[in-house]
């Protein structure tokens, strides 16, 4: 396992991570195969682990403060996200910051989510959403510079709408953001353009998120795919969305190394750019896990082949079903 600073906040991390957004909000998640999957990535070396208080109203914070508890003898990081008060995503600049993020709020939600995760200090924690058009506002500013102050967390982070990389950029230039997270991925590279040249300038840690474009790049997707109602997946993977990836996804297909898989190539794919800290992949399955893991071992991926990716760049905009 190979392990990459995480910005300013000096923590050398996993540069593959572990997301327990899917043992909360997916179909097919079991807590005995989640439980043994943490701690199978803790045993491979994996020390970053990303969730959120609304992966299951807490479930995920306790599903890794079980693991916590389990492995004290181990330096494991722990990051969360605070959800919006008035529960809107994606974060928009109609909605006024006192109503999203009030101190209050704010407040409310780093204990019980310490309380979930079993620590006094929480590693990292992020905002779930953010508009920039709060970036000025002193309530933010009082809020996070409270919660570093009084000791309950060690850094603080922001997570990006879908597909607005640049919806950021003032709020790290406030000073207050440590770690930012972001979804970058083979077919979404727009991070690139602005967003990282900022995190290098200011040493600000770079989370990237979806590393398989929700579940397309793993590959076995079809035209036919769906997902149950209850899986957020039927609504991302809906006929307007998965007509178009799925013949995108078919040619990546065609430019695959002999020996490698498309998520390999996917994965290795991000952690080709220094900027990235770490990257946040889904694996609920034992077999996913040793999969994954073994990924950071692995040799770079070749400069033609890294040119070629670039080319199946995709600029998309957010809409409804995106959320």
């Amino acid at each position: 396992m190979r392990y990459r600073t995480l910005g300013r906040t000096g923590f050398e991390v996993s540069d593959i991570a572990h997301g327990l957004w899917g043992m909360s909000g997916w179909s097919e998640s079991d807590d005995k195969q989640s439980r043994k999957a943490i701690q199978l990535a803790i045993d491979l070396g994996c020390n970053f682990f990303d969730t959120a208080w609304a992966y299951g109203n807490g479930k995920s914070d306790g599903l890794l403060g079980e693991a916590l508890a389990n492995n004290k003898d181990k330096r494991i990081y722990a990051a969360s996200k605070i959800p919006p008060k008035n529960l809107q995503w994606p974060a928009s600049p109609k909605y006024k910051y006192n109503e999203v993020f009030p101190s209050d709020h704010v407040l409310k939600y780093t204990k019980m989510i310490a309380k979930k995760l079993g620590v006094e200090v929480i590693d990292v924690l992020q905002f779930h959403v953010w508009d920039d058009s709060w970036a000025e506002e002193p309530e933010f500013r009082n809020t996070i510079e409270r919660l570093k102050m009084d000791g309950w967390i060690r850094a603080f982070g922001l997570s990006l709408n879908r597909w607005e990389p640049e919806n950021g950029i003032k709020a790290l230039r406030t000073g207050l953001v440590d770690v930012i997270q972001v979804i970058y991925n083979i077919f979404d590279q727009a991070p690139e353009d602005k967003l990282f040249p900022v995190c290098r300038e200011l040493n600000i840690g770079v989370i990237a998120r979806v590393p398989l474009d929700e579940g397309s790049l793993g590959g076995k997707m079809t035209l036919k795919t769906k997902f149950p109602e209850s899986d957020w997946r039927s609504r991302y993977f809906g006929p307007e969305n998965l007509n178009e990836t799925i013949p995108r996804v078919e040619k990546l297909k065609e430019i695959v190394p002999e020996g490698m898989t498309l998520p390999e190539m996917a994965l290795r794919f991000i952690l080709a750019d220094p900027t990235v800290s770490t990257t946040i992949v889904g694996m609920r399955k034992l077999s996913h896990v040793r999969e994954n893991m073994a990924l950071s071992d692995a040799l770079p991926l070749e400069a033609g082949l890294l040119a070629k990716l670039k080319e199946h760049r995709w600029d998309r905009k957010p809409k409804r079903w995106s959320d």
